[in-house]
């Protein structure tokens, strides 16, 4: 249905894949949809270690193609690549060498097991032919953009996207690099590029609504705010665990409360979006 990209181009950590498996976690408990992550960084499992123990994600298993044998998961990108050089390619094929998160709802697409470089860099032009197949089966692709992949890869992945989310963070020098990207190319004044803040701190001088005033934004910011449990389950492999577990607290004014609220929103946001994009088509 459709593929939105999480992507920075700053050089600080600005909360990227903690982000995208908040909103794409929200989105797959709350939505009847099939949801893809596909992962896309060098040598560092940040996104992956949201969903499973650390030790444990690379953990091999068989799986099925609906044109062939059962074959051995080497790892997700790199054994779907063999598959499809072969061209035994299904509309499934994908989501074979994805590891399931939430039965039917949310699957993950790994990142290359590589800490070859060079090895990454003959990998990444193939993620489009990637993103297109899974996007003919899964309702919504989400992809963790990585800074590292050569820059006419990212180009590439972000011109063929529905939505571009990206991801700043509360500084200014960062508020001010966006600003003069944006002024010097119109390619992020698209009607799909969205912005977000991610770790964010609702108590700083640069809260949401002051970096939208500043920034002459006609909406505020989706946010993804740090919350120490959601933090430490995403270095634990909880993150499922974490936001079920939310469902029960019945206390308004609990923080974890205003987390999943200020996520729940990024969430309508993205669905909000896709809906006006498509009715403008």
């Amino acid at each position: 249905m459709a593929v939105v990209t999480f992507y920075s181009n700053d050089s600080k950590e600005t909360g990227q894949s903690l982000s995208v498996a908040a909103i794409a976690t929200h989105i797959a408990i709350a939505h009847n949809y099939k949801v893809l992550i596909i992962s896309t960084s060098f040598n560092e499992l940040t996104l992956e270690n949201c969903f499973w123990e650390y030790s444990k994600i690379r953990q091999t298993s068989a799986v099925k193609d609906n044109n062939g044998p059962s074959i051995g998961l080497e790892s997700g990108v790199e054994g779907l690549l063999k598959v499809l050089a072969s061209n035994r390619t299904s509309n499934e094929i994908v989501k074979n060498y994805s590891r399931i998160v939430l039965k039917d709802r949310l699957d993950v697409l790994l990142a290359p097991a590589t800490t070859s470089y060079q090895e990454y860099m003959q990998i990444t032009p193939n993620y489009i032919n990637i993103i297109k197949t899974a996007d003919r089966y899964y309702d919504l692709v989400i992809v963790d953009l990585s800074k590292k992949m050569p820059k006419k890869d990212i180009q590439s992945i972000l011109e063929m996207s529905d939505i571009i989310m990206v991801n700043l963070i509360q500084r200014l020098e960062t508020i001010n690099n966006f600003i003069r990207l944006r002024e010097a190319n119109d390619f992020y004044k698209k009607r799909n590029v969205m912005l977000a803040l991610g770790r964010y701190d609702g108590f700083s001088k640069y809260n949401n609504k002051n970096i939208t005033r500043y920034m002459k934004e006609k909406k505020e910011f989706s946010v993804v705010p740090y919350n120490t449990l959601f933090f430490e389950a995403c270095t634990e492999g909880n993150i499922i665990d974490f936001f079920l577990r939310l469902r029960n607290i019945v206390d308004e004014t609990d923080k974890n409360v205003t987390f999943e609220k200020a996520v729940a929103e990024a969430d309508s946001n993205i669905i909000y979006k896709l809906q006006e994009l498509q009715m403008k088509l």
